[in-house]
């Protein structure tokens, strides 16, 4: 059923991917199968499932560094050429954040990872001096900016990862579960800066485990099983499916499950649009 909202169907789809199967092995079964996904300009895109279900590879086909066996990938419309040209234009406006950002940093200090890119792209050097300065100044990367990458903590590590891609001028970007493995506080700035490129009209992707944050900060949630698309919607939508959520090991928001507690006990009354987050359950107490 298209639950789309008309201001929704006005969207154009930045990235679209059609039919899309994809094997790391022939002799097992496809991480990928027959995937068929939209994913409209300036939307915030929350992907979840259990850990092998497909998310992770999906983000890497969109990225252009895995090629779908079957089906094809679509930029603008367009199908995504494997060539050298077409994939660094694609990687240029489709950036990704790795998981572990040992597998994106390879430079020597943190400078010169950062203009990696941008001077991959043909960026003159005192243009692409200027764009790496900007973003430092921007993630607030300056205290740590000469210091080799490998001392860098998980934190500082995942700030450099995303001024990586922002330095491009991204038009999508792809956060591989982007508080992985960080401490509250680096959790937070690395959160921050989501919302930062959500504002600025960049499409954002993120594969996440949290219920609460994705159903707190996306516009639709992609529920993923065993390669496949199980359900794609509005939070509330996925919420209110809670046989699909089951199904890919999600509970609901613990905010959703006391907001029905109160209401089964006359405290609240039941609303049109029940909320999600702890923050919307307290304006209805």
């Amino acid at each position: 059923m298209d639950t789309l909202k008309k201001n929704d169907r006005e969207t154009p789809v930045i990235l679209e991917l059609q039919n899309v199967s994809f094997s790391y092995d022939p002799e097992e079964l496809p991480a990928l199968q027959k995937v068929n996904l939209k994913i409209r300009r300036g939307k915030k895109v929350a992907l979840m499932g259990a850990n092998g279900s497909g998310k992770s590879t999906l983000f890497l086909c969109m990225n252009g560094i895995h090629r779908p066996d079957h089906g094809k990938i679509l930029f603008h419309g367009k199908p995504v050429e494997y060539t050298k040209k077409g994939l660094l234009e694609l990687r240029s406006k489709v950036g990704i954040v790795f998981q572990d950002p040992d597998s994106q940093l390879f430079s020597a200090n943190v400078i010169q990872e950062i203009s990696f890119g941008i001077l991959n792209l043909g960026v003159e050097e005192a243009e692409a001096r200027e764009e790496v300065r900007k973003v430092i100044e921007r993630l607030g990367i300056t205290p740590f900016q000469d210091r080799p990458t490998h001392a860098l903590s998980g934190g500082q590590k995942k700030q450099v990862s995303i001024a990586d891609i922002l330095v491009m001028h991204p038009e999508v970007v792809i956060l591989d579960e982007p508080a992985a493995a960080l401490d509250p506080k680096h959790t937070k700035i690395v959160n921050d800066y989501v919302d930062q490129l959500a504002e600025e009209g960049i499409t954002v992707l993120i594969a996440t485990h949290d219920i609460e944050y994705a159903c707190a900060w996306a516009d639709e949630i992609v529920l993923m099983k065993d390669g496949t698309i199980l359900r794609m919607g509005t939070p509330e939508e996925i919420c209110a499916d809670t046989d699909v959520l089951h199904r890919t090991n999600l509970e609901e928001p613990g905010a959703l499950r006391l907001y029905r507690r109160l209401c089964a006990r006359g405290i609240l009354k039941e609303e049109k649009h029940p909320p999600l987050s702890i923050a919307e359950l307290e304006r209805l107490l």
